[in-house]
């Protein structure tokens, strides 16, 4: 007699095969995907030949670039937590699409720009406007996900960045082959282009879940987020965890230029190696970051990669041929471990440390926090690495020791805080 399938039971799902597991596992987290991607390309095309604008179209001198993305910096900084107020406000998604329309439309007016001053009231307003974007759009993608789903959707978000960044450099890098004011000129319209594009998807995404009214007898005056001294804190390490982009994109080539003897070209091997790994190993990187526990895991596995990297580099001056070109590479892979891990963690902090009622508020604190924590590194490590050799990389890599073993205390308080003053959900 045959068995039934009732008598048989209920059948295993299928696995899902490996590119199955490498898409977005919703709807909303594929939709947001696309975001990135759509966002990523319009300003990766502008940003790989933004030197070779803002020098031969705009007239600016190198120096002059490098004091206008300070004082936009600065400015960035001073902004972010008003900006983030403004999109608790107003709401976090209206000021996202507000904040990216606004991009757009101002990338139409570079072709316009000449001269320092008009170059510098750009840069600040390009700024002001993408921190408020950004601020509504770190929120929302909070408040849209459900706890379990937040830090694997940001990881698939991140890599679709990864992915659009990649393709708009091969648009700017094409602009940039033909030798053609006209062309590098035009450049920056195709961004805005499809910067719109980016905010018509915005505003196509589902709002955020409403919250309740709270009657005026029962409201609360809740304290600001710059209030919160232990979650200020914890990003603060967190940007000392993240300074693994400084060794990526800057020592880490500087020093094998000056002080290896490792093939220019390897370079581009390096990066290469970095945005493979980004895309595909980010979700990896990110499963299971779903409590402040496991996302201090996640911090201190970026911290052991960072170190691990420092302590390979460091060796790499006083080898030759094949060895430092693989050592030079080992380097780079686990510096991008760092990278991975570190995103992961701090997505797993805004999940689960943030005010519900303030989450756009916490974003711009984070900035801040993560910006105290970042901004010295680039001529710090620069001076360390160039200057003192093997005590120089011993000593960064101590900086990350000391700044991680400070998130663990951090984030135990922020918890206790945000229990006695916060709403989580």
């Amino acid at each position: 007699m045959e068995e039934t399938d009732e008598q048989a039971g209920p059948r295993a799902e299928p696995r899902p095969s490996w590119f199955q597991r490498q898409l977005p596992p919703s709807p909303l987290a594929r939709s947001l995907s696309v975001q990135s991607i759509l966002f990523a390309i319009g300003e990766g095309t502008f940003i790989t030949g933004s030197a070779v604008f803002f020098t031969q179209i705009v007239g600016l001198s190198a120096a002059q670039v490098g004091i206008g993305l300070t004082v936009a910096g600065v400015a960035s900084f001073f902004f972010a937590v008003p900006a983030g107020k403004l999109a608790d406000k107003v709401g976090t998604k209206r000021i996202w699409a507000i904040g990216a329309g606004c991009t757009a439309l101002l990338y139409l007016v570079w072709p316009l720009i000449h001269g320092f001053a008009a170059f510098l009231v750009m840069m600040v307003l390009l700024e002001v406007v993408s921190q408020a974007g950004w601020s509504g759009r770190g929120a929302y993608t909070i408040d849209i996900f459900t706890r379990e789903e937040r830090v694997q959707s940001q990881a698939f978000m991140r890599a679709a960045l990864n992915i659009g960044f990649t393709l708009g450099a091969l648009i700017g890098g094409l602009a940039l082959a033909t030798n053609s004011d006209a062309v590098v000129r035009a450049v920056p319209i195709l961004t805005a282009v499809v910067l719109m594009a980016n905010t018509f998807w915005i505003t196509r995404l589902p709002d955020p879940p409403a919250r309740e009214p709270v009657a005026a007898e029962e409201a609360v005056i809740k304290p600001a987020a710059l209030k919160n001294r232990a979650f200020l804190a914890l990003m603060t390490g967190d940007g000392v965890l993240g300074t693994n982009q400084v060794l990526l994109n800057i020592v880490i080539p500087l020093w094998l230029v000056e002080e290896t003897d490792a093939p220019r070209v390897l370079l581009a091997w390096l990066f290469g190696t970095n945005t493979v790994m980004a895309v595909l190993l980010q979700v990896a990187a990110a499963r299971g970051v779903d409590s402040v526990a496991r996302s201090l895991r996640a911090s201190y596995i970026s911290a052991g990669f960072f170190v691990l990297s420092c302590a390979i580099v460091l060796v790499t001056h006083d080898t030759i041929g094949w060895l430092t070109i693989f050592l030079v590479w080992l380097g780079h892979v686990t510096v991008t471990g760092a990278e991975l891990f570190q995103s992961a963690g701090h997505w797993g902090f805004m999940s689960e440390l943030t005010d519900a009622d303030q989450r756009a508020e916490y974003q711009g604190a984070a900035h801040i926090g993560g910006t105290l924590g970042s901004v010295w590194a680039p001529a710090l490590f620069t001076f360390l690495a160039m200057e003192h050799g093997a005590l120089g990389w011993v000593t960064i890599a101590s900086i990350c020791v000391v700044a991680t073993l400070t998130m663990g205390p951090s984030a135990r308080a922020a918890e206790r805080y945000l229990a006695r003053h916060g709403s989580a959900a």
